[in-house]
């Protein structure tokens, strides 16, 4: 087992037919899931089925046996940024500014393919960004994803994980495409600073929302450059309208990446 989640674990499997590696996430669909779960499910399925891109996990394969959906996917062979950020935070080594530009850039044209498919992700976070020896980033579970069709503009439910929830999203209030800017920007800051801007000690759900809303976190490390600590602020703003447009933030991301290239 290389993962698990509340209805579900991830196996390290392998392809009879080839001998080829992949990664097998068993749902647990009928005995602890309602409707509206299972449909969330089947949904994950078929937006992996959906999408081709070099920079998001691959769907091959789903099937149900002994009562749980059993989805095959693509399998990276580095496990996730989130543990690549624990262990360089245990080593006391920050990340060179150019892996970061490099890292960023890759998750920045899988969440613009994912827009222009009409689907926000909703969950970005270390843990479901996936790295492989050659050093491509892959961006996975696309479990909260939500098919967004051309007449609708926002979404309501409050989902994801609370330390990347836009303030729009923490309020209960109608969120959309800019709320996955935010959760892009606070990754774009652990990279940087090895914590997520919003994580202080004896934290609650209450205080991390008063300082998600109020937009309140420690500045980046005096060592980050201009460039970069101008798009974070850029990307974590409170009001949603401000934030820079997936389209802009490629094309500035991909200028750093050219200028840091030989900071690594």
């Amino acid at each position: 087992m290389i993962g698990n989640g509340k209805f579900s674990t991830v196996w390290k499997g392998l392809y009879m037919p080839t001998g080829k590696v992949t990664a097998v996430k068993k749902v647990q669909i009928y005995e602890i899931m309602d409707n509206k779960q299972r449909a969330d499910c089947v949904n994950e399925v078929r937006l992996l089925q959906s999408f081709n891109h070099p920079n998001i996990i691959k769907y091959t394969d789903s099937f149900i046996e002994n009562n749980e959906l059993v989805i095959t996917l693509e399998f990276c062979d580095c496990g996730d940024l989130g543990g690549l950020i624990k262990d360089r935070l245990a080593a006391g080594a920050f990340l060179a500014e150019g892996h970061i530009w490099s890292i960023f850039t890759q998750l920045c044209t899988a969440v613009s393919h994912m827009h222009k498919n009409r689907v926000m992700h909703r969950d970005i976070k270390p843990g479901n960004v996936f790295l492989s020896a050659s050093g491509v980033v892959k961006l996975g579970d696309l479990g909260l994803s939500r098919y967004l069709s051309s007449q609708t503009a926002q979404a309501k439910s409050m989902v994801g994980t609370p330390y990347y929830m836009s303030p729009e999203c923490i309020r209960g209030q109608p969120y959309e495409w800019s709320s996955d800017i935010w959760s892009l920007g606070c990754l774009l800051y652990e990279l940087a600073a090895l914590r997520n801007p919003f994580n202080k000690p004896g934290l609650n759900y209450y205080t991390l929302g008063k300082l998600i809303t109020a937009c309140e976190y420690d500045p980046l490390p005096d060592h980050c450059s201009q460039e970069l600590k101008q798009l974070v602020a850029a990307m974590i703003q409170r009001d949603a309208t401000k934030r820079p447009g997936l389209a802009e933030i490629c094309v500035y991301a991909d200028q750093c990446r050219a200028k840091f290239r030989d900071v690594c």
